[in-house]
């Protein structure tokens, strides 16, 4: 290709459409600036749509018995959520589903007595609420059920519709790279640009401000420039999937003597309707470095033992292995808050990790006040890549790749609602 690179400038380049980025590209565009946010794969794939759903205030983190760190550094996340979603907040959510306006915390009859203390203490108020018998979810309405349950004001949003609000709140800024036909660059003074090489054209990307938002892909990015830091943590997980034919909506984390949720649920339905628990926490953990045989026998036992009433002999297993990223931390301990910063050696760049989805919206207040402290203002019109680049898709959920269906959702509502045929008369 003979012709010249045509140079498209913007304000900011986002790399990576997950949460993180396309809340940041929500803010920027917001806010005035030109954005371009590129996703290699499809908007929400990998950890976010990986999520349980849970934006929490930090009580799961209480299991030792007192509030820490982590718990106060996300203690107002649910409220600026909650604002959000009613379209009051600095990103319109109002088209993003709340599959529930709260979850549970509940324990076996062993639990701590320091633990059960604390969750009925002063400190809590407000928080966190003890749950009568009367009013237990469902699931947990069973003579059987021997433990305590708590009530946590904090709210459960269905991941893929946040994915979908988010991008289309900035629609048309949203494109696919591909990285067999893109590159990095970094030139002598540190400044970092992008080229696509594209039937038409090379197009070299120009920005302010670059921003790497692509969770586990941020290493090989920086990789690309010959960088190394800021350093990124992997913590392995392997989630189960139950697909089952029980009318039991759950959201909630069972309490353990271990520092995390020894298991979470959370649920969510196919196409066709079909029921699908979503099973984390220790499990998850522990499932890491298991087989998906050995993960989904140990999650038939966790559920045997904590809500024997219910029958799964029929159900479908399947797992999800995933990797969250973070920033590197010592002794490899959660990161207590999203985390951004300037990528050393570079004048553009910036990288970041939300660490949970609950905080996606903290990263982008931090990567804004970067922008206003480097003295970075809206100022660049751009060139529509859409032009020479195809939009994002919406990457598909965990649940509908590992059960798929024979049935559209389209086809499944025809049926439930077909108007009798004179031969059914």
């Amino acid at each position: 290709m003979s012709q010249a690179p045509l140079r498209v400038h913007f304000d900011l380049a986002i790399i990576g459409g997950g949460v993180a980025g396309l809340w940041l590209a929500n803010r920027a565009k917001n806010a005035g600036f030109s954005v371009a946010l590129f996703e290699a794969k499809a908007l929400g794939s990998d950890q976010t749509l990986a999520s349980q759903g849970m934006i929490h205030g930090g009580m799961k983190y209480t299991l030792a018995g007192a509030l820490t760190g982590a718990s106060e550094a996300i203690a107002e996340m649910p409220r600026h959520w909650r604002a959000c979603l009613c379209g009051e907040g600095d990103v319109n959510l109002r088209h993003t589903r709340i599959l529930s306006d709260h979850f549970f915390m509940w324990s076996g009859d062993d639990l701590g007595s320091k633990l059960t203390g604390f969750l009925a203490s002063k400190v809590t108020r407000g928080r966190v609420e003890p749950v009568h018998p009367d009013r237990r979810p469902p699931l947990l309405r069973h003579s059987l059920f021997a433990g305590s349950l708590y009530r946590l004001e904090d709210i459960v949003i269905d991941a893929p519709s946040l994915v979908a609000n988010l991008a289309h709140n900035v629609e048309g800024h949203c494109f696919q790279i591909d990285w067999s036909q893109a590159q990095l660059h970094k030139n002598a003074e540190g400044v970092v640009s992008l080229s696509i090489t594209t039937p038409e054209q090379v197009l070299e990307i120009q920005a302010q401000r670059f921003i790497f938002t692509a969770g586990k892909g941020n290493a090989e990015l920086l990789q690309q420039l010959g960088l190394e830091s800021p350093a990124m943590q992997l913590r392995p997980l392997q989630q189960v999937m139950v697909k089952h034919q029980h009318p039991f909506d759950f959201y909630g984390h069972c309490l353990g003597r271990e520092t995390t949720p020894r298991l979470t649920i959370s649920s969510h339905r196919l196409p066709d309707g079909s029921h699908v628990w979503y099973l984390g926490g220790s499990l998850a953990e522990k499932g890491a470095h298991m087989t998906p045989a050995e993960v989904i026998e140990l999650a038939r036992h966790e559920l045997e033992e904590l809500i024997p009433w219910v029958n799964l002999d029929h159900a479908e297993w399947a797992t999800l292995p995933i990797e969250r990223a973070e920033p590197l931390q010592p002794g490899l301990v959660r990161p207590d808050n999203a985390f951004i910063t300037p990528a050393e050696g570079t004048a553009n760049l910036l990288v970041g990790w939300p660490t949970k989805l609950t905080l996606a919206p903290n990263l982008a207040n931090q990567a804004l006040e970067l922008l206003a402290n480097a003295g970075i203002t809206p100022s660049i019109s751009h060139t529509n890549l859409h032009d020479y680049l195809a939009y994002a898709e919406l990457a598909k959920t965990p649940w509908e790749l590992a059960f798929p269906s024979a049935q559209s959702a389209e086809e499944a509502l025809a049926l439930r609602f077909r108007e009798p045929d004179e031969d059914d008369n």
